[in-house]
């Protein structure tokens, strides 16, 4: 079995009008959630080999804080421009070229295109994540492709989520 991990940015900083939306910061709030979540991915386990990221500064710092909040800073990091409002199928596009060669992977994203990855495959119409919200999937590595029949969900988490 695989697992996927999805999360949506920590809240970001409007603060300063002048940066362009790649250049916003997370905010405070956001920089107290991001390792929460981490330590709570690092509770439920598997950790991350790799961690996937959309470009957005307000995402690597996200993706930078998880990972050192939940002890996995040493997994590596990567950038990638699908992962920048391109929608499930840029998404899709990413997942499929690593599909094979990682067991466990954190994507760290953007709204509208998160909720709409993490309500398909979770099969939870109308979903609208929250800042910080990580799903975790299990995926059936013997599966061609990647949807809502070859994925399960496994949890879904955010920093004032009430059980």
């Amino acid at each position: 079995m695989k697992t996927l991990y999805l999360m949506r940015h920590a809240k970001s900083s409007w603060k300063d009008p002048a940066l362009g939306d790649r250049e916003r910061p997370l905010k405070g709030r956001g920089r107290r959630d991001a390792p929460e979540m981490g330590r709570r991915l690092a509770e439920r386990g598997p950790l991350p080999q790799l961690i996937l990221c959309s470009p957005a500064r307000r995402a690597r710092e996200t993706a930078e804080a998880v990972a050192a909040g939940g002890g996995f800073a040493a997994a590596r990091l990567v950038i990638d421009e699908r992962l920048y409002f391109r929608g499930r199928s840029g998404w899709l596009e990413a997942v499929r070229d690593l599909r094979d060669t990682v067991d466990t992977l954190l994507m760290v994203g953007h709204n509208p295109d998160f909720s709409e990855v993490v309500s398909w495959l979770g099969k939870l119409p109308g979903l609208d994540l929250p800042t910080a919200a990580l799903a975790r999937f299990d995926l059936d590595p013997s599966a061609y492709g990647i949807g809502p029949q070859e994925a399960r969900l496994r949890d879904l988490d955010w920093p004032r989520k009430s059980d």
